[in-house]
Formats: structure tokens, C-alpha cells, sequence
């Protein structure tokens, strides 16, 4: 499997985008892959910017770099992992910069297509929640059919290992958000918070062509 790199749009010579801040919460800009080719992300429709911020990865940030841009994380009310590509595919450095927030008393969510079981072919969610406040994750498909059709997956089985993901996690995270598009063909928003609220989660409807 080669996930597809997010094409650069903008100028090449501008440098990577490690962190980035909306609001007053900092994120994470971590990886540029991704097991998911989803064809509403910006990243597949020639772009790599989000809301302002060029997120094209030239090579994958080390750990010290994310750590010093980051400082003091209570300077934000939240750090996040979100970038171009799945946190949870950089596995061990997304956990060493999560207990480096944690052990100076800062809040930290993580965006996630639910798949890093599924990637990992094992149980990582208490590795996840020993340094993770919270999850928002996306669903974006209320049955496999619709989610291989908006989201295209390398892996096998994976509509039924996010569901299985998000009612794994809800007992060991403050909060786990789940969310799906308004607006994407086919996509039954009422079907979707059905499974994610019997799963125990809170569910989130996003609206097309809206990031960040």
C-alpha cells in the first residue's frame, strides 16, 4: 500500500507547516499519509491549505522539532493532532509528544478516521488514552457501501474496524466525538448519529466543503 502524498499547490519553496493555530488551540501537523484516499478531503481536490495555513509535508517532522514549536501547551486551551494525513500512522512519535503535553498539564484531542487498530493489527487504544484526553473521529458513511464510496480505503474490512474502534474507545477517553458530512452523496446523517450514539459516542454533523 502507498497512500498518496498531498501535492503542493502553492509555492514550493515555502517551508512545512509543523504546527499551526485556529483559534486558541495549536495543532499538529504530523504526517501526510493516510490509509483513506476520501474524496472530499482538500488534499484530492488540489489542495493542501487550511484556513490560511499550507499544510504540504516535504518529509516527516522528528519529534523535537514538533516539541519546540509547540513550548508551553498551556499557552493553548487544546492541542490537537490534525494535519494532511492519520496521526495514528506515526504511532510512536504522536505518543511521545502527547506525554510530553500531558506531563506539562496540557489538553489533548486527536483527530482520527478510527482506523489505527485496523493499521496496527492490535489493540493501541490504552496506549492512545494513557496520554489523550479525547477523540473526534470520522465516520462519514452510515454502511460499508457508502463509506468505500467516499472514502476509498486501502485496507480491508475498514468501515466495520472504525465502528468497532469507536465503541472500544468510549470507556477509556473523556470524550469521543464522532462525526459525519452533510452534503456528501448518499451520506444519511440520522442513520449516522444512530450508530455512533448506540456505540456510547457523541455524535458531530459536519457540513460539506467546510475544514478546519
Amino acid at each position: 500500500m502507498k497512500p498518496n502524498p498531498a501535492r503542493r499547490i502553492s509555492d514550493p519553496t515555502t517551508e512545512d507547516t509543523l504546527t499551526y493555530q485556529i483559534g486558541d488551540k495549536l495543532y499538529i501537523n504530523l504526517t501526510d499519509r493516510c490509509t483513506l484516499s476520501c474524496q472530499f478531503c482538500p488534499k484530492h481536490n488540489q489542495s493542501t491549505e487550511v484556513k490560511g495555513h499550507e499544510l504540504f509535508l516535504s518529509q516527516r517532522p522528528d519529534v523535537s522539532e514538533i516539541i519546540d514549536l509547540i513550548g508551553d501547551p498551556q499557552d493553548f486551551s487544546e492541542i490537537v493532532f490534525c494535519g494532511y494525513g492519520e496521526p495514528t500512522l506515526r504511532l510512536k512519535p504522536l505518543l511521545q509528544i502527547a506525554q510530553y503535553v500531558k506531563a506539562r498539564n496540557g489538553k489533548v484531542r486527536l483527530n482520527t478516521d478510527g482506523l489505527a487498530n485496523r493499521f496496527h493489527k492490535r489493540d493501541v487504544i490504552p496506549e492512545l488514552a494513557s496520554c489523550i484526553d479525547s477523540l473526534s473521529i470520522s465516520l462519514n458513511a452510515q454502511n460499508e457501501e457508502i463509506y468505500q464510496q467516499h472514502c476509498k480505503p486501502a485496507l480491508s474490512e475498514s468501515y466495520n474496524a472504525v465502528l468497532m474502534f469507536i465503541e472500544q474507545a468510549v470507556p477509556h477517553f473523556d470524550e469521543v466525538a464522532v462525526s459525519a458530512i452533510d452534503g456528501l452523496a448518499g451520506v444519511d446523517i440520522d442513520a449516522c448519529r444512530e450508530l455512533v450514539e448506540q456505540r456510547g459516542a457523541t455524535f458531530k454533523r459536519r457540513i460539506l466543503d467546510q475544514v478546519g
